[in-house]
């Protein structure tokens, strides 16, 4: 689980201006946390199935905001997928 003062540091790292709380910047780095959290947990607990078909559902969200912000803005989307060490 994220703690609010783990959000607020990758809210800070990765937002637009000053006041950005929920650009698609901002979602993915919050849901890559999430991911990484939650592989984390199903190690653990291999058979918790209910986390494992959330974790699939987070991974699409994030598929999806990445598709999104690949294409209206590549040097957004290039910045973010090397501040946040995922591979395209």
């Amino acid at each position: 689980m994220l703690t609010s003062r783990k959000k607020q540091n990758i809210i800070k790292e990765l937002r637009v201006h000053e006041t950005d709380t929920g650009s698609a910047q901002v979602q993915i780095g919050l849901l890559t946390k999430q991911i990484e959290e939650l592989a984390k947990h199903l190690k653990a607990h291999p058979k918790d199935n209910s986390s494992r078909r959330g974790l699939l559902k987070m991974v699409s969200k994030r598929r999806k905001l990445l598709d999104y912000l690949e294409k209206n803005d590549p040097k957004a989307y290039a910045k973010v997928i090397k501040k946040l060490g995922l591979k395209k």
